[in-house]
């Protein structure tokens, strides 16, 4: 099977210090990316560790589609004990990473310990350098960029950074890379401000050799090339009007169903912005949106669809620039656009300001300083709404995307069950069957099926590492071929990395009864134990020893 390859290298930033392992056993029975990450994770980081602790590890890995000249694999992983929801998550982002990351010829970086002052940890495949950088302390991800550029002629795709959510440990805060592209969720940016890294850098000529099956490698590039997708044109952002008028895009903190102004937010409303195309490495689908307000001057990349959601419909703004400086902020200062928008629209609809983005644009600032009220607020939803006087619209702490569970309920199930909670990205193949009319939206009972494979394919995306955008393009079968493997195969990798996500969690005393909703669907509680049973779980959410067992027999 194919697989990445090159060794661990572990960086302890408070000992300085800079150690290879070998990993090939690993890597055979998790072929890359957020599989083996999940693997290490769970064998390395203490069950009983402090997210924000020298005992959590930080884990950054490839796949090894990232040496393919193929679209749809200009992305990496990144995986750690979330602040945000107390378990183990997975993040992955796009942008020009993953190439540089590969030539310093090792295959997952794992960062452990807490410096004693700012660093710069600078990866090469000669070694590892450590800088001390008390100049950048509070600088944004662009300074960031810009001193990496000046000092060490290394561009934003070289690197990954946090802004000063990270520094501060807002507990959403981002790991950025490329200024815009975002290891987004879960609060990993807080991970590495705690371990007092400002950023990581990288760069080589040593990359293993990997053989990628020809067909079906350029066959989906030049599709991907040839294609007139939506996407292409309007990015994520493309389905906002449908999804508003014939499902649910949440308003006004999920006080309302429909937006009344989302066509003025929506795909044709971001098109209008867009001013040049954008893209991931290698990828000719280039579905990214580079845009710019004229008239206030204002240049970022996005808004996608779910930040539209976040900073638009759920806060009662109508104005896609507003979208978009809210945007630009949370990519600025280093935050996860969809719980920093959630978490500023119950802050909104505490003070009855819905449609207020001047405000918005001053709480969003105020978060990532944590001054005044942005402290409270840059602890999320979960833990803030109480004393906001507002309902949680959070799931294990992590807050809802915009697909909306009480419409869907198919997906409300994932959202319930989901290691890492409130996340759309953790499945998404029942969604995109409720969307399409072939599941039934209604009803949350017989869908556990759809749900384990949809999550274990989703792994192994992760893990292989492959755009979820290019589902159709990099089809089931053609996955097989690239990975010379059954698709079985492959979903059985997914299932074991879902299995030992759980089990951790599970030893850190998460069970059933964090496997919750803020709003309630029918026959949920059944609709649970039938996802448990397709797992072969225990009914009370746990994974048994034995299964444990055979996935760690698996990776040994």
């Amino acid at each position: 099977m194919l697989r990445a390859k090159g060794p661990l290298l572990t960086v302890d930033v408070g000992e300085r210090t800079a150690t290879e392992t070998t990993i090939d056993e690993q890597l055979e029975a998790c072929v890359g990316g957020r599989a083996v990450a999940t693997a290490l994770a769970h064998d390395r980081i203490p069950f009983e560790a402090d997210p924000f602790g020298p005992e959590n590890r930080l884990y950054l890995s490839t796949g090894p589609l990232q040496q393919s000249k193929m679209s749809f694999t200009g992305r990496m992983n990144m995986t750690g004990l979330s602040p945000l929801t107390d378990g183990l998550v997975s993040t992955n982002a796009g942008g020009y990473l993953s190439r540089n990351f590969v030539e310093t010829g090792y295959s997952v970086l794992e960062i452990v310990g807490e410096s004693d002052e700012l660093l710069a940890v600078h990866v090469t495949e000669d070694g590892v350098e450590f800088e001390a950088v008390p100049e950048l302390e509070g600088a944004t991800v662009p300074e960031t960029s810009d001193y990496l550029e000046e000092r060490h002629d290394l561009g934003s795709d070289h690197c990954i950074a946090v802004g000063p959510a990270g520094e501060n440990r807002v507990r959403f805060a981002s790991v950025m890379t490329y200024d815009h592209r975002a290891f987004g969720r879960g609060g990993l940016g807080a991970v590495l401000g705690s371990k007092n890294v400002k950023c990581v850098t990288f760069a080589g000529d040593a990359a293993p050799p990997v053989e990628i099956p020809d067909p079906p490698e350029m066959d989906i590039h030049s599709e991907a090339a040839q294609s007139e997708d939506l996407m292409r044109r309007q990015g994520t952002t493309g389905n906002t009007e449908m999804i508003n008028e014939a499902f649910s895009l949440p308003t006004r903190y999920f006080e309302a169903y429909k937006f009344e102004h989302a066509d003025a937010i929506g795909g044709d409303a971001v098109e209008d912005k867009k001013y040049k195309k954008g893209a991931c490495s290698a990828c000719a689908y280039a579905c990214k949106l580079p845009t710019r307000d004229e008239e206030s001057g204002l240049e970022t990349e996005g808004p996608e669809f779910e930040t539209v959601y976040a900073f638009g419909s759920l806060q009662g703004v109508g104005d896609i620039v507003d979208v978009m400086k809210s945007n630009d902020l949370c990519d600025t200062l280093g935050m996860d656009t969809i719980s920093a928008g959630v978490t500023v629209a119950a802050y909104l609809a505490s003070q009855d300001e819905f449609g207020n983005a001047e405000l918005a644009h001053d709480v969003t600032e105020r978060i990532a300083s944590r001054e005044g009220i942005g402290d409270l607020l840059a602890e999320g939803v979960e833990r803030c709404h109480d004393e906001l006087g507002v309902d949680s619209y959070a799931v294990k702490g992590l807050e809802l995307a915009a697909h909306d569970g009480r419409v869907l309920n198919g997906q409300g199930l994932s959202y319930a069950v989901a290691n890492r909670g409130g996340d759309h990205m953790y499945e998404s193949r029942v969604m995109s069957a409720e969307y399409g009319g072939r599941i039934d939206p209604e009803g949350t009972l017989g869908k556990a099926e759809a749900l384990v494979e949809g999550e274990n394919e989703a792994a192994f995306r992760d893990t292989g590492i492959v755009c979820a955008f290019g589902s159709g393009y990099v089809t089931d079968e053609r996955l097989g071929a690239l990975f010379d493997a059954d698709h079985e195969d492959l979903l059985e990798i997914g299932a074991r990395t879902v299995e030992l996500e759980r089990h951790f969690n599970n030893q850190r005393g998460f069970d059933r009864d964090d496997d919750r909703l803020p709003y309630d669907l029918p026959d949920l509680e059944a609709a649970i134990s039938e996802y448990y049973e397709a797992r072969g779980w225990n009914d009370d959410g746990t994974v048994p020893s034995s299964a444990i067992d055979s996935v760690t027999a698996a990776d040994d």
